[in-house]
């Protein structure tokens, strides 16, 4: 069955036609110049593969960035806005951002802003990217260790999907990855949820069916509400305390930082217990939700003064209004409410019951 989602911008190609849609994309757009943004990790490992098989005769100019979230800066968007300007990118050039979430972001965002917006295209090759970071249309930066305060939501032209790349992923990428589509799970449905425990990246034809699972539930949400003015925020389940636990990680110099699966799925497992004190989750589904996740995630300690600084970092998420921090949270999988306050002892409480899970 052909995998594809096509739209007036944002249209999604797995596998089958991906290919083809590319070269037929670049064919009508006939850019002034291609520019392939990488960072160091997929130009050795996913740019040879990207060569053969987009097959374009196009005349391509690389660009590489640094790997890793800490490059993920208005810094490294400046540098790149240099190089385009000094390579005589103008306002018919295009934009391919090949790589994981920080690639598919930061490009996205930079493509979005230079000479006022030239056209990109995503070509995620990271588990994370292609059920989540590429689709949708947010492109941004961290402010410091503040994740994605800085961006735009503007959709690429379309993105290409190509599961072969998940081959050159390490183990612990792969793993990140899942948070993200267990967090399908959890917002979608149980039926889901069930199906997406037998995730097997290495079972290919399953791997493919799963993601493009996933990329039709965030697909549908996005569709609705593409500005996240309501349903989309429940994209946005565990990412509240997940976003602010990734950024204290970061900040701290004695801590190992997390990959973002790593944070959202403490998050998670943070945000289900909230949800069966205040909303009734049923309390045998939380309890397996964390033990599954746990199978997982390795387990991290916080102290309570490590808390405290966490919950601080409350204050930068983006769904916040007048100053108030504001949860997704579950009744049952995939039956939600948004903007629900949560008290700094309940933060307390459910990280009590992380540790000792």
């Amino acid at each position: 069955m052909e995998k594809q989602i096509v739209k007036q911008r944002g249209s999604i190609y797995c596998n089958g036609s991906a290919w083809a849609s590319l070269q037929t994309a670049i064919d009508t757009l006939k850019p002034t110049k291609i520019f392939v943004l990488v960072d160091a990790n997929t130009q050795e490992h996913c740019f040879p593969s990207f060569l053969r098989l987009s097959g374009t005769s196009t005349l391509l100019e690389t660009i590489t960035i640094a790997a890793g979230e800490v490059n993920k800066t208005i810094e490294t968007c400046t540098h790149l806005w240099n190089v385009l300007a000094k390579k005589g990118a103008d306002r018919n050039s295009l934009l391919i951002n090949l790589g994981g979430g920080v690639v598919t972001d930061l490009g996205g965002f930079v493509a979005s802003t230079f000479k006022r917006g030239i056209e990109f295209i995503n070509i995620p090759t990271s588990l994370l990217a292609m059920v989540d970071a590429s689709i949708g249309g947010k492109n941004g930066v961290d402010l410091g260790v503040l994740k994605n305060q800085i961006g735009v939501i503007n959709n690429p032209l379309l993105v290409v999907i190509d599961t072969c790349f998940l081959k050159t992923l390490p183990e612990e990428e792969v793993t990140s990855g899942y948070a993200e589509i267990l967090k399908h799970g959890l917002i979608d449905s149980e039926t889901y949820w069930n199906l997406v425990q037998g995730f097997d990246v290495n079972n290919i034809q399953s791997t493919e069916n799963i993601i493009w699972e996933s990329i039709k539930i965030k697909n549908s949400i996005v569709t609705k509400d593409p500005n996240e003015l309501g349903i989309r925020k429940l994209l946005n389940y565990g990412h509240t305390l997940g976003h602010a636990i990734e950024s204290f990680c970061l900040e701290q110099k004695d801590r190992a930082t997390l990959l973002h699966g790593e944070a959202i799925a403490i998050g998670m497992i943070l945000t289900t217990f909230i949800s069966s004190e205040l909303l009734n989750f049923d309390n045998n589904k939380q309890a397996a939700i964390t033990q599954l996740i746990l199978n997982h995630f390795k387990k991290r300690s916080f102290s309570t003064l490590e808390i405290d600084a966490i919950i601080g970092l409350l204050q930068f998420d983006k769904k916040n209004r007048g100053g108030e921090v504001l949860f997704v949270l579950l009744e049952d999988f995939g039956v939600f409410k948004i903007n629900q306050k949560v008290s700094n002892d309940l933060i307390h409480k459910a990280f009590l019951h992380y540790q000792n899970s």
